[in-house]
């Protein structure tokens, strides 16, 4: 056993443990896996509880392998975990079945976001449905892990990923604390009123002309909105929003500075030299744009990139969030 499995095997079980303790899995629910090198993972057998691991519990799988491939100690959601590493560079998957998270997506659709907290680290998490006790439909679940690293199975369970074991735990804490504090909310009885979600529900009513994503006249088109915009307008006064901030096409020159004084765009530069640099790959971009996806969101999961401290944006996060918000009003191609 080379030293970097018997490290991510001692990642396995502790994680295992740490899941079990928590009671975000109980019995013999839920499958961990690990990324050894590009072909090669760990996976948790099957049958096995996650609270008491042992090596013998953990299966090395060569996924290029038949014979691996056929192992009969492998978990029934092994597909789902070799699907995933096939299609994301991510190394480590949770798979578990959180009591309070699977009785809220029992009954509702969707998160209720009370809190900042659960804004920046969860944003809109995709909800699918199951009609199989194993994960038997794959591409849905790919397709929501591009715009969110954790993904509600209904009456299922969660699929976290991450590079690593902690981070894919915070996400499957983060989403039980949010519940709960959603439930509790509602022993109150009482009608939350958030002005902010209020706004960003408003219907956006789309402009006619399709862009090239991330040419000069998509981008001037976001800007003419943003400086259109009371509520940005409003809070870029109160909060005084006056900062460069910079969007860039990962692969490519493309790149544009947005100069804010007071909450309004007055000029527009073809460059990222900016206190605050956001980054990403088209395909992440394409997901912002439709509003599938939200930028606080995607660099706190590591699916943008940026230079510059959160902490130092995240007071101008109301209108910061309507600008992105605004993002999907414009149509591109």
């Amino acid at each position: 056993m080379s030293d970097r499995e018997r490290i991510l095997k001692d990642e396995v079980i502790n994680i295992g443990k740490k899941l079990y303790d928590l009671r975000l899995v109980v019995a013999r629910s839920g499958n961990l896996s690990a990324r050894v090198d590009k072909n090669t993972i760990l996976i948790t057998a099957t049958g096995v509880s996650l609270g008491s691991l042992s090596d013998d519990d953990i299966i090395k799988v060569d996924l290029a392998s038949e014979q691996d491939i056929k192992n009969s100690r492998l978990t029934t959601e092994f597909l789902l975990h070799s699907a995933i590493y096939k299609n994301f560079t991510n190394n480590v998957i949770i798979h578990c079945h959180p009591t309070l998270t699977n009785a809220y997506f029992a009954t509702v659709s969707a998160l209720k976001t009370l809190t900042f907290e659960t804004k920046l680290s969860l944003g809109n998490i995709p909800v699918l449905g199951q009609d199989t006790p194993s994960i038997t439909k794959l591409e849905p679940v790919i397709e929501a892990l591009k715009i969110s690293n954790i993904v509600v199975l209904k009456n299922h369970g969660v699929v976290a990923i991450a590079d690593r074991f902690k981070d894919a735990l915070y996400l499957v804490e983060e989403l039980e604390e949010a519940v709960k504090v959603a439930a509790v909310a509602r022993l109150f009885d009482k009608e939350i009123l958030d002005d902010l979600d209020t706004a960003l529900k408003e219907d956006l009513t789309s402009e006619e002309t399709a862009y090239p994503m991330f040419s000069r006249e998509h981008i001037q088109a976001i800007v003419d909105l943003v400086n259109k915009d009371e509520l940005i307008a409003q809070k870029g006064r109160e909060l005084d929003l006056t900062v460069q901030l910079a969007v860039k096409l990962d692969g490519t020159d493309k790149a544009f500075k947005f100069n804010f004084e007071k909450g309004r765009i007055i000029r527009l530069d073809p460059d990222a030299d900016a206190p605050f640099v956001i980054s990403a790959p088209k395909e992440i971009w394409e997901q912002v744009f439709l509003g599938r996806l939200d930028s606080f969101v995607a660099v706190t999961q590591g699916k943008m990139k940026l230079e510059g401290q959160l902490a130092q944006l995240s007071k101008w996060y109301v209108p910061f969030t309507r600008l992105f918000a605004l993002f999907r009003q414009v149509k591109f191609k």
